[in-house]
């Protein structure tokens, strides 16, 4: 009981015990919406399941193993059951562990998950937010498939679910559970729950503070990671038509408890719907809590006193205009500063344009005697190389000269003999 408060018989019929029957009633005309991670590696078999566990063959592309990195396809349908409207999403991961690089495998999936709450923390800051009828995109629950081979857990499967099991509730189901034996199928989930523990990875486990509920959960709980079949195909056997699959050794039936858990899976999802519903809430409200602190919200202030949103808000404001008018003012200095120097600038090129002609002509006289000089200089020296090489030409001609007389009687003498012969 509440402080303050007293407990009071009433003498008469009120009417407020119809209140539940209200709620239900909105409840109903509103419907509700369900949001279902699957994670797996392409062909493990998650459309099959999904499409088994609601009795709904929900069509699906097949996916490829060539793409380049891991995508997520999300699929929203509206299901009808008992005048009760259901809006499910299904998320499904392609392309999951067909890279040779897994390294960042799961930051994708993080990433989305991380979005969704994004998107209903803005609609919920919003001035006018209609959460009434939006379109809650979180996810409830992420069935993560795990491979039937019999042995441990691969490595990206443990790095995933650590990176989200602070974010989702986390079902490890193995997908295609008719490949193994039962007894390796038992020793298998063994396997699985002890690597989880020894790694801190957290999964969700079903409730069982409700009296309602509390046995059929705790005996849930032993059966997981849960063993599941998924088909839509349908055999006859005897004079019915079940979902089943079908092999040269036998027939294992999706909807039979003794061949798979595919139905304790359905069981539980709808048993406990309500109660993924608020864990998750429960993770998007340690998100918002660090995103607002990361904004500067605090509920506390610096003397240990609370500090309302309206305050907090004001706060920032007044930082904020503060820190733009402190830019302003830097901005204005520099500005003025430009101006100063560009004036400056102006002045020096008006002073130069002003000066007269003659105090130019002075200031150029001293640098005009200076190059006559220099081509005095310059003449000078050509003078004396051009008299030094009519010298030289002198000097050429002369032995020139000596050379042809010296030649003329050798070639008479040649001449002489030339007759006699």
């Amino acid at each position: 009981q509440n402080v303050g408060c007293r407990t009071l018989s009433l003498s008469a019929h009120v009417g407020f015990d119809s209140l539940p029957d209200q709620l239900i009633r909105k409840s109903i005309k509103h419907g509700f919406c369900f949001n279902i991670l699957c994670i797996g590696e392409t062909g493990i078999g998650k459309s099959a399941l999904v499409s088994s566990l609601f009795n709904t063959d929900f069509e699906d592309s097949p996916s490829t193993h060539f793409l380049s990195s891991v995508r997520l396809r999300a699929q929203t349908f509206e299901l009808l059951e008992s005048n009760v409207l259901l809006k499910l999403t299904v998320v499904k991961t392609v392309g999951f562990g067909d890279q040779i690089n897994k390294a960042d495998t799961y930051q994708p999936i993080v990433d989305y998950v991380d979005a969704q709450f994004e998107a209903y923390l803005e609609e919920e800051l919003k001035v006018i937010r209609s959460l009434f009828s939006y379109h809650d995109t979180r996810i409830h629950v992420c069935l993560y498939f795990i491979s039937p081979t019999g042995r441990s857990l691969k490595t990206i499967d443990l790095l995933t679910m650590r990176s989200l099991d602070s974010k989702v509730n986390i079902i490890p189901v193995i997908g295609k559970a008719d490949s193994i034996s039962k007894n390796e199928l038992q020793d298998y989930k063994k396997k699985i729950m002890s690597e989880l523990a020894s790694n801190g990875i957290r999964i969700y486990q079903f409730p069982t503070d409700d009296e309602t509920v509390s046995e059929i959960n705790t005996i849930t709980n032993g059966y997981l990671p849960f063993a599941v079949v998924g088909s839509m195909e349908k055999v006859k056997i005897g004079n019915k038509m079940v979902r089943a699959r079908q092999y040269p050794w036998g027939i294992v039936k999706v909807e039979n408890e003794n061949h798979c858990d595919t139905i304790k899976l359905r069981r539980m999802l709808c048993t406990n719907m309500e109660d993924l519903k608020e864990k998750t809430r429960a993770y998007y409200e340690s998100y918002r809590r660090c995103r607002l602190e990361t904004l500067g919200c605090r509920d506390i202030g610096p003397e240990n006193k609370s500090v309302s949103l309206q305050e907090v808000i004001e706060a920032k404001r007044l930082e904020f205009c503060l820190e733009v008018e402190r830019k302003e003012e830097e901005i204005k200095q520099r500005f003025v500063q430009r101006v100063k120097e560009k004036a400056t600038m102006l002045e020096e090129a008006e002073q130069q344009a002003s000066m007269p002609v003659l105090t130019k002509c002075e200031h150029l006289t001293p640098m005009c005697q200076e190059e006559e000089l220099k081509l005095g200089e310059k003449k000078k020296f050509l003078e004396d190389d051009k008299a030094h090489f009519v010298e030289k030409k002198a000097v050429t001609k002369s032995i020139h000269s000596q050379v042809s007389s010296v030649s003329s009687p050798v070639s008479l003498k040649t001449q002489g003999l030339r007759k006699v012969s």
